[in-house]
Formats: structure tokens, C-alpha cells, sequence
């Protein structure tokens, strides 16, 4: 899942976002409101996390101008404001949830699965499938038949990446850079070493590759017959 944290406090905004890369997320974070309101505008995201409280343009904005342009992720706001008033303005502006700071991460992550598992958006893709591969998105399953494949939270987001554009050809590069980040040391060979872990596991039962190796180029994920 690709998540869009728009937090001004910088260290606040560095604890979720380890906490949503640990649990296999694709995390964008933006500590300006002008800036964040033109990424969450882009549609780009599953679940944008939003506070109030923010530089050049306050969260309640964001969030008017999201629905306004008919885009229906799930918003999730962090923000210290805790009257019924504040939390009443966020759920009737379009807000899917409402959570007061301080809180635990433990508890932002089960409301992130809440949200996923609620289909707010009805452009949400809960679970992906190609060929016998079934991925559930919410749960974090993945299925190949009639065996179930444990993953790592950074294999599970690598198998997501190429079922989301399964049958095209993607280039290192944009592996490393939705399934990492855009810090990602491009002469690392860490998307080889993935790639080769994920084909274990998804061929140890003796099923046949899906993901397919592009010389000079990158990898594809589809079957050997496929155009």
C-alpha cells in the first residue's frame, strides 16, 4: 500500500513513517500543506494520513479540496485538536476517521487496516491476483494454488508492485523507487537479491515462474506463454 503522511512535525512524521515502511508500505511524507495538497490530489495514494495544524494550507482544505475533485481515499487526521466540534468538522468535511495526539502507532496502524478493510474508496483494490497468485491486501496473505507463501513485509510490498503492473516491463529504477524510496542507492543490486528470494518462494511447491527477467532492463511479471 502507498501511503501519504502530511505532518509538519518532523519527528512525529519520522516515527510513522518507519513504522508504515517496517510494515511493508510505500510512505510519501510531506511537511507542508501546499505541497502535501498537491500530492494528495495526484490520486496516487491508498490512505493519506493528514493533520490539521500545517504550514500554507491547513489540513481541513486538503481535505475539501480532495472530495471537491471526487477523489474518495481514505483520510485518516492526526492532529492535537480533541473537541467533539473539531472531530465533528473533519467527519462532516469527509474524513474517514479522526485520531487525537498522542497516540500509539500500534493503534494508527490497526485503524489504517480498518480503513483498507472498509473499501472507502470505491477505486480501493483490496486484493490483487495473477494466473494461481492471489494476494490479499488487508490480511497480507499471499496464496499460490493451494499453498500459502509466507512473505517479508519488503517482499510483500516488491510482489504488490509487480502484480499492480503485471505483464509490463519495470525497470530497476521504479522498482527501487516505489518499493524503497527515493533515496534508494541505484548501483545496489538489493532489487536482484529480492527478486531472486521472492522466485523461491513463489516456486518452491515446483509452480512455474511468473516473474520473468527483461536482459538490460528489469523484470516483468508474467507467465513464460505471455505476449
Amino acid at each position: 500500500m502507498k501511503i501519504l503522511v502530511v505532518e509538519d512535525e518532523k519527528k512525529l512524521s519520522g516515527f510513522v513513517e518507519q513504522a508504515l515502511k517496517e510494515g511493508g508500505h510505500v510512505v510519501e511524507v510531506s511537511h507542508d500543506g501546499a505541497e502535501g495538497e498537491v500530492l494528495a490530489l495526484s490520486g496516487d495514494h491508498d490512505v493519506v494520513l493528514l493533520d490539521l495544524n500545517l504550514p500554507s494550507r491547513d489540513g481541513i482544505s486538503i481535505l475539501r479540496e480532495m472530495r471537491k475533485a471526487g477523489l474518495s481515499t481514505p483520510v485518516l487526521i492526526l492532529t492535537a485538536r480533541d473537541t467533539v466540534q473539531d472531530r465533528v468538522l473533519g467527519l462532516d468535511e469527509g474524513a474517514d476517521d479522526y485520531l487525537t495526539k498522542p497516540f500509539s502507532l500500534s493503534e494508527l496502524l490497526a485503524r489504517i487496516r480498518a480503513l483498507l478493510r472498509r473499501g472507502s474508496s470505491s477505486n480501493a483494490v483490496t486484493d490483487l491476483s495473477y494466473d494461481d497468485l492471489v494476494v490479499d491486501l488487508v490480511s497480507r496473505t499471499v496464496v499460490r494454488g493451494e499453498r500459502k507463501i509466507d512473505l517479508t513485509p519488503r517482499e510483500f510490498s516488491l510482489l504488490e508492485y509487480l502484480l499492480r503492473n503485471a505483464d509490463r516491463v519495470v525497470t530497476r529504477s521504479a522498482i527501487a523507487e516505489h518499493v524503497w524510496d527515493f533515496n534508494f542507492e541505484w548501483n545496489s543490486n538489493v532489487v536482484d537479491v529480492y527478486v531472486n528470494a521472492l522466485r523461491k518462494k513463489l516456486e518452491s511447491g515446483g509452480e512455474s515462474r511468473l516473474i520473468q527477467t527483461v536482459r538490460g532492463v528489469g523484470y516483468s511479471l508474467r507467465t513464460v506463454d505471455a505476449s
